[in-house]
């Protein structure tokens, strides 16, 4: 049994680490962005222990004439006599020792070995940097939680660590200056809900609540060790994670700036209270950390457009300027190809009812939808929502028209690109049809050559890698089939997507999106109640019966006129060829 129990334990170790390196081999690149970090930060940290006033990790003030030592402090540096101070110090010399009075000469020296440059607190700088060293392992082991079964840009992670870099560099410096001194007042300069509400718009919740946690341990650091900056830093984060999480349009972001202006100030408050601080000395704290808390949200509402622009970011207010239909290309779209601009919003619907329903990002799939037929631009004509008359594929070849349908999807693509839409949009544009075979061509093209290969007729992309995109493929296939249905009675819709949902399961198309039967099952309900009621049947107006008969008549009359001039017809030729043979 032992044995057995021994092996287990090696064999979960071993995997552990097996997972750690394939972890670390398909992460490597965020390895980079840290190590790079960490290097901006320990020249940081240098300045900061460097001109730090203390002595062996210990602030000056900790130290008076008559006081009884509690360590004993060795100088590592050689200081000679100067204008400011004249007295000498030799390298290894014992400043103080443990146990003894502090004198006036001793006192001298310790003021003399904080104020020089050339004198560094190795200790204190060793611990800085194994902490932050740390701190950035854990947040490196994180991203795998985090992130997980997410595509993840390396801008974003480069993003972050600016963030965390810019947010411990004004925590460890601005604290040189007189007005920042204090553990209350430094929390007036630091940018903490900044970094993160610019973090949850950009980028979602859950990175932004990770970068909370992250930043508050970072300004522990920053601000030598002092607990205040640190829990008003995570306090403050986790209200900004709050408060945004319900913006949906610019104008919130006022509501925003109000709501963390109070937030801070409450905060603020109950630190004084819990660290016995009488508020009337904290007056110019509360004040400032008021205006900090403000300002987050303006300067959010500043940035937030050209970081929109420059990372390439699905944010809320950037989908939300999506989904405007007034826009110039949307419009071109409805002129020149207006079958299928309406299919588009018929797919938009389904898709956003339906990810409603599953807690998938319904804005996410509105906005794909809206614009994942926009390849079939420049070729409108070719595709059967655009046609008014004849068929253009009845004159080519199905290899050709193949090869025509299956190049909308590139040249959506590069549409997207052209017009720096968001990477999630230009996502569900390149897996809105996977790899999945066109049947109809294929179909057509076994009956000339039953050897016809189906890779010679399938899509080029890759199936859907998120629920979104899975979620717009199903509402394109259902919307476009179910106008073929001759039956479109809510039975008859329902068993008709079954089998449209079972052939995407069967050819692998749902494989890697995060899909469950229990899923589909709701996106099958959303789109059934749409569709109920987009083709429900209507009652006959009291004169239509007339109508009918009038247009009947009409038409036979027509058919009978018609007939006659045909037999006319006939009759002259048979004259004519009569004629010729007399």
């Amino acid at each position: 049994m032992k044995s057995k129990s021994v092996k287990n334990q090696k064999s979960m170790v071993s995997q552990f680490f097996s997972g750690c390196g394939e972890y670390i081999r398909k992460k490597y690149s965020y390895l980079i962005i840290f190590f790079v970090g960490f290097l901006v930060l320990s020249v940081v940290n240098f300045f900061k222990v460097a001109t730090s006033e203390s002595v062996a990790s210990f602030a000056i003030e900790d130290f008076e004439i008559g006081q009884i030592s509690d360590r004993t402090i060795v100088s590592d540096k050689e200081l000679l006599p100067d204008d400011f101070n004249p007295v000498h110090i030799q390298k290894g010399e014992k400043v103080l020792k443990k146990g003894f009075p502090v004198t006036e000469e001793s006192y001298e020296k310790l003021k003399k070995m904080v104020s020089s440059p050339v004198y560094l607190d190795k200790r204190s700088f060793a611990n800085s940097e194994l902490y932050i060293f740390i701190l950035g392992v854990v947040w490196y082991l994180l991203l795998a939680f985090i992130y997980k079964g997410k595509k993840v840009k390396v801008r974003e992670i480069v993003f972050q660590v600016i963030l965390f870099t810019s947010t411990f560099s004004v925590s460890a410096l601005c604290g040189k200056f007189v007005f920042f001194g204090s553990p209350y007042s430094i929390c007036i300069i630091i940018p903490s809900s900044l970094s993160v509400v610019l973090t949850a718009i950009l980028y979602g919740q859950m990175p932004a609540i990770m970068l909370s946690f992250i930043v508050s341990l970072g300004v522990l650091n920053g601000c030598s060790w002092a607990l205040v900056p640190s829990l008003f830093t995570l306090l403050s984060s986790l209200c900004a994670c709050g408060v945004v999480k319900r913006v949906e349009r610019r104008i919130d972001m006022i509501f925003v700036s109000i709501m963390l202006a109070v937030s801070n100030l409450v905060f603020m408050i109950v630190m004084g209270v819990i660290f016995n601080e009488t508020l009337s000395s904290m007056g110019t704290v509360l004040f400032g950390v008021v205006i900090n808390g403000f300002l987050s949200g303006i300067l959010t509402l500043g940035l937030i457009t050209p970081l929109e622009l420059m990372l390439n970011t699905s944010s809320i207010f950037r989908l939300m300027d999506l989904s405007d239909l007034n826009n110039t290309f949307m419009q071109t779209m409805l002129v020149q190809a207006s079958g299928t601009y309406q299919h588009s919003m018929m797919v938009a619907q389904l898709a956003e009812n339906a990810c409603r329903e599953i807690g998938a990002n319904a804005l996410v799939a509105r906005v794909g939808s809206y614009y994942h037929d926009i390849g079939k631009l420049d070729q409108s004509e070719y595709f059967i929502e655009n046609q008014k008359g004849e068929n253009k594929h009845n004159s080519i070849n199905p290899s050709l028209s193949a090869t025509v349908i299956r190049s909308h999807v590139r040249k959506g693509i590069e549409k997207a690109y052209q017009l720096h839409l968001p990477q999630v949009v230009i996502d569900i544009i390149s897996e809105h049809h996977g790899n999945s075979v066109i049947s109809f061509f294929y179909n057509e093209a076994l009956k000339d050559n039953p050897n016809a290969n189906p890779a010679d007729f399938s899509y080029t992309g890759n199936p859907p890698t998120t629920r979104e995109s899975a979620v717009v493929m199903l509402a394109d296939t259902v919307e476009a089939a179910c106008r073929t249905l001759e039956d479109k009675s809510e039975p008859s819709l329902e068993a008709f997507m079954k089998k449209l949902f079972q052939s995407k399961i069967d050819s692998h198309q749902l494989d890697h999106c995060n899909l469950t039967f229990s899923d589909l099952a709701h996106i099958r309900h959303a789109f059934l109640q749409i569709l109920s009621g987009y083709y429900h049947s209507r009652i006959e107006y009291p004169d239509q019966g007339e109508k009918k008969e009038n247009t009947a008549s009409e038409t036979g009359t027509s058919e009978a006129k018609a007939e006659a001039d045909s037999k006319k017809a006939k009759a002259k030729k048979t004259k004519v060829k009569k004629t010729e043979k007399k």
